[in-house]
């Protein structure tokens, strides 16, 4: 996991292994199974690691791989967050660390949003990481990860 970069989250501790086609696999403790540890894994990673122990969600608020059906065609939102009325509250997308953050990357967390209703988005590389509030009709950049004790779990 050496060859992997830096991100600008807290580091994190994975249970990893060597995979039976050589390649390094973590264990994901959300889903509860092995993953191939690519370039976007390890940012997920991380993110799913500090929504749990810096932001307060729970593990069964955290779905990872969420299906979104855009204009009838069938994908998947890496992260989504979920309130206790298991109603997506937050769509995180994940990039690998060389990819650029824009507005490119940026319209395809809103257009997942556009089906599931998110109050706020977010979008990371590990090395960048821009988060909005979404009231209805505007997105608003804010500063942070919206926390759990920010009124998704009352």
């Amino acid at each position: 996991m050496s060859h992997l970069p830096k991100l600008n989250f807290p580091p994190i501790h994975l249970k990893a292994r060597r995979g039976t086609n050589g390649r390094t696999e973590v264990f994901d403790v959300v889903r509860g199974r092995w993953l191939v540890l690519t370039p976007e894994e390890w940012v997920r990673r991380h993110v799913v690691e500090y929504l749990r122990t810096e932001c307060g969600y729970q593990p069964q608020q955290i779905v990872e791989e969420y299906p979104v059906t855009l204009n009838g065609m069938a994908q998947r939102a890496d992260i989504v967050v979920v309130g206790c009325d298991a109603r997506p509250y937050m769509v995180i997308e994940c990039k690998e660390p060389g990819v650029k953050i824009s507005t490119e990357t940026l319209s395809q967390v809103v257009r997942y949003n556009s089906v599931l209703g998110g109050q706020y988005v977010v979008i990371t590389n590990g090395i960048g990481t821009f988060c909005y509030e979404w009231d209805g009709s505007n997105y608003t950049p804010i500063n942070h990860f919206p926390r759990a004790n920010s009124g998704v779990t009352k």
